[in-house]
């Protein structure tokens, strides 16, 4: 006789239903399944010019656990101080074509969607974690992105172009981020390559700077409290906030300049792109009456840069429910979305990231619009006309936008059921916390150890954000996520 299902088996049934829920397919259809069966290697050539940069001493930086390598890094140091950064972005559509039955279904779900329990790739295993993915010493065909960073930070000269590229290490942000902050030794794959160290100190130099300038042009940076899930095989163990660090922020500022890049590069040649945008907020108005409840004074018009320092004097004020603000903020900014630019256009701009020009084109194993805006500079690279319509881009990027929507949704459901399985032996047991959220739908609360957040059922009467308190666990659903508890 069967026994109950294993703690990854329930959570994978709630992501299928998550999935068909929200308009996304859990599934390959027959046809994508019997193109990535006829391949029978990884794409050796493509129209555009390839440089060989097999000898370059890249390195790839990403989770523990990524199969799905998007994109490589190395730099070098010129005599005046300069850096040289390279980003190599896997060719994807190399062995994924416009219209074939792979780049249907990729373009029906616009994204792969991470659960605890299960990874629904945008493509199959074959490609992703293959044949396309920059796997460490593999030879592959990859779009670089060029970008010479002065020592102020400003960019100096930039390019595009094709090239063969050799992944010399696969290494992970937490391992690389201890090494960089003094608290860990070199990681075992870097420490086996000659020079991997200087790149990792060159690239991370490189990356500091960079941020330092977008801070002081008003980048936000926030904290967002999502947990990860920690399995013993089968079994949910636990739950773990997932903490910013050194190496995330060395790969975040890359691609920030690398997808800045691509869009300026795109613009330059008299093509369209497809931008990544959030737009100046609407609801400044509220963002203002937040801080005002704060203490603290915002300018009436919407300011980057007075945000970025209001919440990074709230960060070292109470650190312990910054977590709270940032999510407030980030729902009253508002939802990002893909636009259209044309050429010579005026680009919306990023507000939140503080950069007028903005792409998504560093991960196409992952994304859709990476993979559009690969075709677009490949088409570039080869002197072909541009492969969408302004039409068809437009098109695009309303899919996109609402996919992506659909698959954080999904993502943040399983998240919630698998931290309401992982507490549902503690029903009854009392925990200290403090309100997150009091409104007409409900006051919410957040117990910082072990990480959950649910509704406040009973004994809410009075409450308002930031007070403290202690509350038993009253009930979890599942299925559904939900979490409840009552005052203590």
């Amino acid at each position: 006789m069967n026994g109950p299902p294993s703690h990854r088996a329930r959570l994978r049934a709630v992501a299928i239903r998550a999935m068909r829920e929200h308009g996304l397919d859990p599934d390959f259809p027959a046809d994508a399944r019997a193109q990535v069966e006829q391949l029978r290697g990884a794409p050796t050539t493509t129209e555009e010019p390839a440089r060989d940069l097999r000898g370059m001493l890249w390195c790839s930086i990403d989770n523990d656990d990524s199969r799905d390598l998007d994109q490589l890094s190395v730099a070098e140091l010129a005599a005046n101080g300069d850096t040289r950064l390279l980003v190599a972005i896997a060719d994807v559509d190399a062995a994924v074509p416009k219209g074939s039955a792979c780049d249907r279904h990729a373009g029906q779900n616009t994204t792969s969607v991470y659960t605890p329990a299960v990874i629904f790739p945008m493509l199959p295993e074959k490609l992703s974690t293959d044949l396309t993915s920059l796997n460490d010493g593999a030879d592959r065909l990859a779009i670089v992105v060029e970008v010479v960073v002065a020592t102020d930070g400003s960019l100096r000269s930039s390019d595009v172009f094709g090239a063969r590229v050799r992944n010399k290490a696969k290494l992970a942000y937490n391992s690389v981020a201890a090494w960089i902050e003094g608290s860990g030794p070199l990681p075992e794959p870097a420490a086996r390559v000659r020079g991997i160290d200087d790149q990792l100190r060159i690239q991370d130099r490189a990356a500091q700077t960079l941020s330092e300038v977008r801070r002081k042009r008003g980048a936000l940076e926030f904290e967002t409290g999502e947990v990860r899930a920690v399995f013993d095989g089968d079994t949910l163990h636990d739950v773990a906030p997932e903490r910013p660090n050194r190496a995330k922020s060395l790969i975040e500022n890359l691609m920030v300049a690398a997808n800045g890049v691509v869009a300026v590069f795109l613009d330059a040649h008299g093509f369209p792109s497809l931008r990544r945008v959030v737009r100046s907020p609407e609801r400044w108005g509220r963002i203002r009456a937040v801080a005002d409840e704060l203490g603290e004074k915002l300018p009436e018009q919407p300011d980057s840069v007075a945000l970025s320092a209001f919440l990074a004097r709230r960060r070292q004020i109470d650190p312990l429910t910054f977590v709270d603000l940032s999510m407030t903020i980030i729902r009253l900014l508002g939802s990002g979305e893909y636009v259209v630019d044309p050429p010579g256009a005026e680009p919306p701009g990023h507000f939140g990231l503080a950069v007028r020009d903005y792409s998504h084109s560093t991960a196409p194993n992952r994304r859709y619009p990476d993979l559009i805006t690969q075709r677009l500079l490949k088409a570039v690279l080869a002197g072909h006309p541009p492969p969408y319509s302004l039409g068809e881009l437009e098109g695009l990027a309303q899919q996109c936008t609402r996919q992506e929507d659909a698959a954080n949704k999904v993502e943040r459901q399983v998240r919630k059921s698998a931290t309401a399985l992982l507490v549902s032996s503690k029903i009854g047991d009392i925990f200290n916390a403090f309100v997150t959220g009091a409104s007409s739908k409900g006051t919410f609360v957040r117990v910082p150890s072990p990480p959950i957040e649910g509704k406040l059922v009973r004994g809410e009467a009075g409450l308002d954000v930031g007070d403290r308190l202690r509350v038993r666990l009253e009930s979890v659903d599942v299925e559904r996520g939900f979490i409840d508890f009552a005052r203590a």
